[in-house]
């Protein structure tokens, strides 16, 4: 027999035909860059729209129990009450009258342009410390405000009664009251 001769295009189909099929997928590789542009994007955006908070502590102590000291020891107990008008002071021997002048009935220190006058209340506390010579040891006072105050105001009157106003500390344990 002779051996018939084969074209060209017939020996392509016959090596195209055995050699073993390659899998489409594995032979090609994955484009990657739309994906990253989609991520890019993404996070861009939650950056731009994210809220920064930044958030602030202060250290102050628990709530002291009642009925922790005998009514034989000489105690300030000073508490504080900030309201629409100014600052309330009372001490364990009842309210501080207005400009701080002993006991009475009113604001201790009203309000002076419509401002809270932290000076005078750094000052009242001061004097009210100094007062009696046992109160000296005395470190603890209680902050209560009234849910109308900013916060901002509670905390610049926990400042001021922190430090005296030659620099020394007053009272830097301070708690917080809840109004009834």
């Amino acid at each position: 027999m002779a051996q018939e001769r084969i074209s060209a295009a017939q020996r392509s189909k016959i090596r195209r035909l055995a050699t073993p099929e390659e899998d489409e997928a594995a032979g090609k590789e994955i484009n990657v860059v739309p994906f990253l542009d989609i991520i890019t994007n993404v996070l861009m955006f939650v950056l731009a729209t994210i809220a920064v908070t930044f958030t602030a502590t202060i250290d102050v102590s628990q709530g002291r129990p009642n009925g922790i000291r005998t009514p034989a020891e000489a105690t300030l107990d000073l508490s504080v009450i900030v309201v629409g008008d100014g600052f309330s002071l009372k001490t364990r021997g009842g309210n501080v009258a207005t400009g701080c002048g002993g006991a009475g009935a009113g604001l201790a220190i009203p309000k002076r342009d419509g401002l809270y006058d932290f000076t005078a209340l750094r000052d009242c506390a001061s004097r009210l410390k100094a007062s009696v010579p046992e109160f000296s040891a005395e470190h603890a006072v209680t902050i209560t405000a009234n849910p109308q105050v900013p916060y901002e105001v509670v905390i610049a009157t926990t400042d001021a009664l922190r430090k005296s106003p030659d620099g020394q500390d007053m009272f830097p344990d301070v708690s917080f009251g809840v109004m009834r």
